[in-house]
């Protein structure tokens, strides 16, 4: 029952951020059109896509996901093998996967803030994971029960700890406005340690 109610509130927290993405705060997404004119005039917001068109891209969207997954299950086997070959632990072969998976929005993430659009890098960022975490743990969910897996969701001691230092970071640079090179310094630090952690326990 913990499970299935996880799901649900994952499931909503993602359909929460599609919606303010798509309708309430749809501008927040849509960086060149809404710069502002000599006039202070904020400029026309291109028209929504037609039902047509959106389920279209509905459609594609799938697809695209289902092709990703079936690229991770095949280059699952290949990293497993390196992994044990290297006598790093198992639990990294699911790390690598998600890092091939999650690697494009990552890149676009990084060249928006290079480029000084943050408002475009953090919704990638956002966007990407709230996609892992509020469709994945419904899948994993559904499997277990369908399957009978027992399965529990969940981190370790060291985890939570930095799990606890990067929402810190986070939260500061956010509430304040303000940030800079320092704090994504400490971020990347922090991701670094879990990584070592992760291959030397």
């Amino acid at each position: 029952m913990q499970l299935v109610f996880v799901s649900i509130i994952s499931l909503g927290l993602y359909f929460g951020f599609t919606m303010m993405q798509t309708i309430r705060h749809r501008s927040y997404f849509i960086s060149p059109e809404n710069k502002l004119s000599k006039n202070n005039e904020l400029h026309k917001l291109p028209i929504k896509p037609s039902r047509k068109e959106m389920y279209i891209r509905i459609l594609f969207l799938i697809l695209c996901l289902g092709i990703v997954v079936l690229l991770a299950k095949l280059l699952s086997k290949d990293v497993e093998h390196i992994v044990k070959w290297a006598g790093a632990p198992k639990s990294l072969v699911g790390v690598i996967i998600a890092g091939i998976v999650l690697l494009p929005e990552c890149l676009a993430a990084f060249r928006a803030a290079r480029n000084n659009q943050i408002q475009t890098s953090l919704n990638l960022a956002f966007g990407s994971a709230l996609a892992s975490i509020g469709l994945s743990i419904p899948v994993i969910a559904i499997t277990s029960v369908v399957t009978g897996i027992r399965m529990s969701l969940g981190i370790d001691t060291k985890s939570t700890i930095l799990l606890g230092l990067s929402l810190f970071i986070i939260t500061i640079s956010l509430a304040t406005g303000k940030t800079n090179i320092m704090q994504g310094f400490v971020l990347i630090s922090i991701f670094l340690i879990y990584l070592f952690t992760i291959i030397i326990p």
